[in-house]
């Protein structure tokens, strides 16, 4: 069964292709902005579901896979900085507290559809202005929710991490196996129908 990531995110790709998954991509475009009043696991799961529902559509028989990420703290979402100031801003009030990373995921193919949202939390060390200017000139918080990337530089800022850690990469490994599973998609050279492993999650 043809499997489709729907998904520009390189992150995402790399995270399945580790998990052993064959599969093609293809990003969805679709309208991501909140709606009044939504909570954060409502909107990561409905544009999660945008995505996937966008790309099965033009492609019957096939299973895809979609998600989406949110960063959050205060019952804030924060989401990708579209400026220098604003991925500051997020840095600094990210710096010596604990927040939280949602990301929602939906499978859907074969007229059926499962999702789960997986949440994470994340402790920040206190960071100093100096250390948010050096981070924001590497460019790397531009294309990341939260403005930072736990698997690349920002990794140094993390004091700890509750629950999975690729979620916050932005792809809960352990809950996207389960999901394709229940669709017969498996890893290669894993028999269908096998359950997921119960180890500790990632």
């Amino acid at each position: 069964m043809r499997l489709i990531l729907a998904s520009a995110s390189p992150r995402r790709t790399a995270l399945l292709r580790e998990a052993g998954y064959r599969f093609d991509v293809e990003p969805a475009d679709v309208d991501e902005s909140e709606l009044a009043g939504e909570r954060p696991g409502a909107y990561v799961l409905r544009v999660a579901g945008l995505k996937a529902r966008a790309i099965a559509g033009k492609h019957p028989g096939s299973v895809v896979l979609a998600a989406d990420t949110t960063v959050v703290i205060d019952g804030v979402m924060l989401g990708k900085p579209v400026s220098e100031d604003e991925a500051g801003a997020m840095l600094a009030r990210l710096s010596g507290r604990t927040h939280e990373v949602l990301t929602g995921v939906v499978v859907s193919g074969g007229g059926c559809e499962v999702a789960d949202v997986v949440t994470t939390r994340v402790r920040f060390r206190e960071l100093t202005a100096d250390e948010i200017a050096w981070y924001v000139a590497t460019g790397e918080p531009h294309d990341k929710a939260g403005a930072y990337g736990v698997q690349g530089l920002a990794g140094r800022f993390v004091d700890a991490v509750e629950g999975s850690y690729t979620n916050v990469v932005g792809l809960p490994v352990r809950a996207v196996r389960a999901l394709l599973a229940s669709q017969g998609v498996t890893p290669e050279g894993e028999a269908p129908g096998s359950t997921p492993g119960s180890a500790a999650a990632v």
